[in-house]
């Protein structure tokens, strides 16, 4: 990608902490990107300070409208004009004033806008995880058909991405090595973890994320979306895919080729540098992102995961074997478990208890449509409710 004319942004889910990194990355480089896009959820009084910071051209409020939303269309904040409704971020992306979609939107409620970009040919610096994990195979069909370039802005893939693009073809990669800090809880006796509180599982010791993530960083379900994930992207089996616990947060992932090389990313844990290299790619510009500090002392660990303390990661495997439905399903009931767990209802342990449940007695379909998958989306989160009132 050429980045001597400004490329046109969009930034979804701008006011959730991927976005504001976007956001922070863009404000380092308005000489290659101007910001055409932004959309916010519910954080109505955040959506309007960006306005008014980084003045888009459009800003999109996707949450149900309500009063304070009118209140917040009437607005005027310099020249960004102001929408509602998810179907105007949608109709934004088609109409071909954008050229990069940065997929922020948390939930399966960004799938329908990164299929939007990949049908359309755009860039997309994907950061919903569920977009791949629930609609792998329709996502990367719809890009291939397009010629949309697809990038990876989790640090695991897009570690992967630069190492892979580091090496050589991909005919030669023996295993890809995915990493894990272990979340906030990889040093509890394992008897102990079904005693952990909310403050307990959103203690990260290395990244500040949002909430939801970080349980599943707790659970390392992350990781087993992330395998499910990388399935997709890389195109390769799961049986090549390997998860290694790294605590320092410093090799944000690895690819081993079939001599027996291995190719790591590594820098200080910060978000803004995926972001960028997903936005400049396969050119690299100055960063505002951390960098190593090379007069410190390192040390850098890693061991193999415990499959007792960390049975979801289990489940992602599993997952990308079968593929179909069983992503979301699983995302799914792990959406909705982790909301029960951060609402005091069930334990920490199990959360990956009921994913496993509610997956084994769903109505798979190896090839499923769009619509299929939304209604098992759906089916799944009554399950886990009704799984719920049955074992309590």
């Amino acid at each position: 990608m050429s980045i001597n004319k400004p490329s046109r942004v969009a930034i979804l889910g701008s006011t959730g902490s991927i976005g504001r990194s976007a956001l922070d990355v863009l404000s380092h480089l308005t000489e290659a990107f101007e910001l055409a896009l932004i959309s916010g959820h519910e954080r109505l009084d955040e959506l309007r300070e960006q306005c008014v910071r980084h003045e888009p051209k459009l800003a999109v409020v996707t949450g149900p409208r309500t009063s304070a939303v009118d209140a917040w269309l009437a607005g005027s904040s310099l020249d960004s004009q102001r929408q509602h409704g998810m179907s105007c971020v949608i109709d934004a992306i088609r109409e071909g004033e954008i050229d990069i979609v940065v997929a922020a939107i948390v939930g399966i409620a960004g799938l329908e806008s990164s299929l939007a970009a990949a049908q359309t040919g755009k860039r997309l610096a994907l950061a919903n995880k569920e977009s791949l994990v629930v609609a792998g195979e329709l996502l990367m069909e719809a890009a291939k058909r397009s010629g949309a370039e697809l990038i990876p802005v989790d640090s695991e893939h897009s570690a992967i991405f630069q190492s892979i693009h580091a090496g050589r073809s991909h005919r030669e990669i023996h295993r890809l090595i995915l990493t894990a800090s272990g979340g906030p809880l990889r040093d509890w006796p394992i008897e102990s973890l079904a005693d952990a509180t909310v403050d307990d599982a959103l203690a990260h010791p290395t990244w500040n994320m949002g909430r939801k993530i970080t349980v599943d960083s707790a659970t390392m379900m992350n990781k087993a979306l992330e395998v499910i994930e990388a399935k997709w992207l890389f195109q390769i089996n799961p049986e090549q895919i390997e998860v290694v616990i790294h605590p320092q947060s410093i090799i944000h992932s690895m690819v081993e080729f079939c001599d027996g090389s291995v190719i790591a990313q590594l820098s200080p844990p910060d978000m803004r540098l995926p972001i960028q290299y997903a936005l400049t790619y396969p050119e690299r510009m100055n960063s505002p992102a951390r960098k190593m500090d090379w007069s410190q002392a390192y040390q850098l660990d890693w061991k193999p995961v415990d499959p007792e303390r960390y049975p979801a990661l289990g489940l992602g495997f599993e997952v990308a074997r079968r593929g179909g439905t069983c992503g979301a399903v699983l995302n799914a009931a792990n959406e909705v478990a982790v909301e029960l767990f951060l609402q005091g209802k069930i334990r920490l342990t199990e959360i990956a208890t009921v994913c496993r449940s509610v997956l084994a007695h769903h109505d798979f379909s190896p090839s499923p449509t769009l619509d299929e998958l939304m209604r098992l989306d759906q089916w799944s989160r009554n399950e886990v409710s009704r799984w719920i009132k049955v074992t309590c």
